[in-house]
């Protein structure tokens, strides 16, 4: 069986896992994941090199951050090539491994569900000024700018309506306690 945990940023996700974990269930990273195929992956690495230049990488191997970082912010068809790029690796990576859990904040946007088959899609939701108070907290940035990697993926609403759990994380129910239901119900 094949789980997907999705849910905006500052919703809770890394939590989740983190409770799933203590059971004994290892989670897929998708943004961490994504981070070591960029940088050990000879295959993704050319891909990259084609796309964005030699430059992209230094002469040892290492991934220039700030070159891959100027090139997506140049266009959103280069953001959209990278992305066309590296999810499929991603995704490739899971599908060889042999997780069945696997956490994406971009199940959705990235097409993610469209590469991978997913049994059951779990949703972690919270509510905009939560989510916006833990934002601001982990990365120390302005509440606009917390709004504005909100406003920038899929409404938490649409992620909850496409997903066939909602674990609800807004500080007042117990998240443990739904995640313990989830893994009854899915046993």
């Amino acid at each position: 069986m094949k789980i997907a945990i999705t849910g905006g940023i500052g919703s809770g996700k890394s939590y989740v896992c983190r409770i799933l974990e203590k059971q004994g269930i290892k989670v897929y990273d998708c943004d961490a994941e994504a981070k070591r195929l960029m940088c050990y992956d000879a295959d993704l690495q050319e891909s990259l090199k084609q796309l964005v230049g030699e430059e992209v990488y230094s002469e040892e191997g290492i991934l220039q951050k700030p070159v891959l970082a100027q090139f997506l912010l140049a266009s959103e068809a280069n953001k959209q090539a990278v992305n066309d790029v590296v999810h499929p690796a991603v995704a490739r990576d899971f599908e060889q491994s042999d997780y069945q859990w696997l956490e994406s904040a971009i199940l959705f946007d990235s097409g993610f569900d469209r590469r991978t088959h997913f049994d059951f899609v779990v949703c972690v939701t919270a509510p905009v000024p939560v989510r916006l108070k833990r934002i601001m907290l982990r990365d120390h940035i302005s509440e606009q700018k917390a709004q504005e990697w909100i406003d920038a993926v899929m409404p938490q609403e649409e992620l909850a309506a496409r997903a066939d759990f909602e674990i609800v994380n807004d500080g007042i129910r117990d998240v443990e306690e739904q995640v313990m239901l989830l893994l009854k119900r899915l046993a």
